[in-house]
């Protein structure tokens, strides 16, 4: 697939808007590893564009006492694809995940 010709004040644009949504994307993963966020939060808030596009990974990760090992064996178990973001969880893997981190 071919990239889009872009003029240097789009690519700016659209670079701008990039790093924007990286640092939002940060601040949700601090409140959660600091606990002012609980998991069950970040679901419901889970319509929110800056959320829909996170990935499950980085926001099991995020968690307090969760790391690489220990996020990738939840997902795995519940058969959630290491490359899923929260707007394309389907309602089992949701209501699972619920289950197990909804505190």
């Amino acid at each position: 697939m071919a990239l889009p010709n872009l003029s240097d004040a789009d690519r700016q644009a659209a670079l701008k808007k990039a790093a924007e949504s990286r640092a939002k994307r940060a601040a949700v993963r601090a409140q959660i590893k600091s606990g002012a966020m609980s998991f069950a939060d970040v679901m419901k808030k889970a319509d929110d564009p800056i959320i829909a596009r996170m990935k499950v990974s980085a926001l099991l990760e995020s968690l307090p006492g969760f790391g690489k090992a220990k996020s990738a064996r939840i997902m795995s178990e519940l058969e959630i694809s290491e490359s899923r973001r929260v707007q394309g969880l389907g309602a089992r893997q949701r209501e699972s995940l619920m289950e197990r981190l909804g505190k």
